[in-house]
C-alpha cells in the first residue's frame, strides 16, 4: 500500500486517492497573493480543476524562479487563496461544508471566478446554513454576482420570513443609501412571496370549503332518502338506524340532523328575523335544488 504524501500546499494526501503522480513532480507554477507570498502548484492539478488556469496556463506566462510560471490573484487574503488550493488538491467532489470554515465567502468568489463548479455548490451550501438576519444582505448581494441562484433563493427566503430584523441591519440601510434598484428587486419580490402565500392559502380555504359542502350534499341526500339516527324520511315510521351504520360522513351528519331539528322547532318570528341556523340550512337545500339532476321525484325538500 502506498503512503501518504505532502503536496507544495501543506497537504497530507493518501496517493491512491488522485493527483499522486503530480504531486511527486517539482511545482511548476507559483500563485503570487497578498504580501509578494507564494504558493507553489502543479499545473496539471489547476489546469484539471479549472478550466480558466487551463486557459492562462496555455498562454504564455510571467516566470519567476526555477522557470515556474506566476499566477497572480489579487484582492484575496492569503489564508483564503491557500485553502481555495488546498481543496483543489483534495481531488475529491464532495467536500464537507465544515471545511469551508471562515473563508466560504472568498471561496465562492474563487470558485466562481475560475468555473471549479464542485466547489462553488460547496461553498454555497455552507453560506446557506450560516445564513443570519444581520448578514444575509450581503450574502444576496454576492449571490447575484456569483451567478448563485440557489444561495439566492435561500436569502430571499430569509429576507421575507424574517425583514423586521433584516430591516434593522446595517447592510440594509448601507443598501437603501448605495443600491435602490436592489433595494426595490428585494422588496418586489417579498410582495410576490406574499401574495403567493396568500393565493395558497385561499385555494386551500376554497378547496376545504368545496370538500365540506360536497359532504353536506351527499348527507342531506342520504337523510331525506334512507334516514339517519335521529331524522328520517317523511310517512317513514321505521325506526332510526343504529349509530348511523352507513353514513357516508358520521360528524357531518350528525350536524346536518341538528340543524333539520332545530329548524322544525325553531321560532317563526326568529325565522322571519334571520335565524344564522336556519339559514344555513335553506343555503344547502336551494343549493342542493340547483345541482339536483335526479330524473325522477327527489325526495330532498323543496327540491321542486
Amino acid at each position: 500500500m502506498s503512503t501518504p504524501t505532502t503536496d507544495p500546499t501543506g497537504f497530507q494526501r493518501d496517493p491512491d486517492a488522485g493527483n499522486d503522480a503530480a504531486a511527486a513532480q517539482p511545482a511548476d507554477v507559483q500563485i503570487l497573493v497578498a504580501g509578494k507570498r507564494r504558493i507553489p502548484a502543479h499545473s496539471s492539478v489547476l489546469s484539471s480543476a479549472s478550466p480558466v488556469f487551463e486557459s492562462m496556463l496555455e498562454r504564455p506566462q510571467k516566470r519567476g524562479g526555477d522557470d515556474c510560471v506566476v499566477i497572480p490573484i489579487n484582492g484575496v487574503p492569503y489564508d483564503a487563496v491557500n485553502a481555495f488550493v488546498r481543496l483543489i488538491y483534495s481531488a475529491r467532489w464532495a467536500v464537507e461544508e465544515t471545511a469551508i470554515g471562515e473563508h466560504g465567502v472568498h471561496l465562492l468568489v474563487l470558485s466562481h471566478v475560475y468555473q471549479v463548479a464542485w466547489l462553488k455548490r460547496t461553498c454555497e451550501r455552507a453560506l446557506a446554513s450560516q445564513l443570519a438576519a444581520e448578514g444575509v444582505v450581503d450574502v444576496l448581494v454576492l449571490a447575484r454576482r456569483c451567478d448563485a441562484p440557489w444561495l439566492h433563493l435561500r436569502c430571499m427566503k430569509l429576507i421575507a420570513e424574517d425583514f423586521a430584523a433584516v430591516k434593522r441591519s446595517e447592510a440594509w440601510r448601507f443598501l437603501q443609501e448605495n443600491d435602490p434598484f436592489l433595494e426595490l428587486d428585494i422588496l418586489q419580490a417579498i410582495q410576490d412571496t406574499h401574495s403567493s402565500q396568500k393565493r395558497r392559502r385561499r385555494r386551500r380555504m376554497e378547496q376545504r370549503l368545496y370538500t365540506e359542502l360536497g359532504e353536506a350534499m351527499e348527507c342531506l341526500q342520504h337523510i331525506c332518502t334512507e334516514g339517519c339516527t335521529e331524522v328520517q324520511p317523511s310517512g317513514r315510521e321505521a325506526p332510526p338506524r343504529d349509530g348511523g351504520a352507513g353514513c357516508p360522513n358520521p360528524a357531518t351528519c350528525r350536524g346536518l340532523q341538528h340543524l333539520i331539528r332545530h329548524l322544525a322547532s325553531c321560532d317563526r318570528k326568529k325565522k322571519l328575523n334571520g335565524c344564522p341556523r336556519c339559514k344555513r340550512l335553506w343555503q344547502l337545500l336551494r343549493l342542493h335544488a340547483s345541482i339536483c339532476d335526479q330524473p325522477e321525484a327527489c325526495k330532498v325538500p323543496l327540491c321542486s
